[in-house]
């Protein structure tokens, strides 16, 4: 397009919107409050035009149906990817998009229905929704194998608490988990860094930066300086739920998947 079809079409633009949207400066253009708004909204129909493009060549191509899931990190990082895998291969023409979010995320976009289908934690709210057993898990205590704990093959989470954490960013369940449990002991969690993965927690307590609480699924079988401990604690055994809207109003791949899922956890 050549700068003067340009200018003209952003003057139509402008005249359409019936407000201003750059500012002329002598070196070019500088877009106003009112353009960038526009920008926002361009690129939302331009994703939303590229998504109804790909679905439309699934079905072209055999694609029978897709199932939104929305899931927490510890469902990704321990059973999701081969619970997946087995249904991929079941029902090929199923495409499945998935999508990592805090367990307070999933539940709210399950109830917007933005997602057909989430997995979360057994310790956030979740009124509204069907839920079914996915998955138990076991947390445990990651610490240096130079570490004064390193020793005890299982220890009380009060135990923990004198020393400096490494965990999650605010916001997550297993964050407020511990948090929750430090209170019902009246110490406080020392948080000396906060990441956003589980494999960063890993890097962080293996630089010597403090110790951390994982699911025991989740450490990383390559780990050689590290040692995981059991916890002792009751709040320690997880549950991690499937949440639907109504399992009844759900689109058969979805009701498929949902049912696959719920049988993981018996394999």
């Amino acid at each position: 397009m050549t700068l003067s079809a340009l200018s003209k079409r952003i003057a139509e633009l402008e005249r359409t919107a019936d407000c201003s949207l750059f500012v002329r400066h002598p070196r070019g253009l500088e877009l106003t409050p009112a353009g960038r708004e526009l920008v926002q909204h361009a690129r939302a129909v331009l994703d939303s035009v590229n998504r109804m493009a790909y679905a439309m060549g699934d079905f072209a191509i055999g694609v029978r149906g897709h199932v939104r899931v929305w899931a927490n990190t510890s469902s990704i990082t321990q059973f999701l990817p081969r619970d997946l895998a087995v249904f991929v291969r079941e029902q090929p023409l199923i495409r499945i998009s998935l999508e990592e979010k805090l367990s307070e995320q999933v539940i709210a976009a399950v109830a917007a229905g933005e997602a057909d289908l989430g997995i979360f934690a057994d310790n956030v709210p979740s009124q509204g929704l069907e839920k079914y057993l996915y998955r138990h898990d076991r947390l445990v205590l990651l610490v240096p194998s130079d570490h004064p704990l390193a020793g005890a093959a299982e220890i009380g989470f009060g135990e923990a608490l004198e020393y400096d954490f490494v965990g999650l960013n605010q916001g997550s369940s297993l964050l407020q988990r511990l948090n929750d449990a430090a209170a019902a002991l009246e110490k406080a969690l020392r948080l000396r860094i906060q990441v956003s993965s589980f494999d960063a927690i890993c890097r962080m307590i293996e630089a010597g930066l403090g110790i951390g609480v994982l699911p025991e699924g989740a450490v990383r079988a390559e780990i050689t300086g590290l040692r995981a401990i059991r916890l002792t604690d009751p709040w320690a055994h997880r549950s991690l739920w499937l949440g639907v809207n109504s399992r009844a109003s759900l689109v058969p791949e979805a009701a498929k998947l949902l049912d696959h899922l719920r049988q993981a956890h018996a394999s």
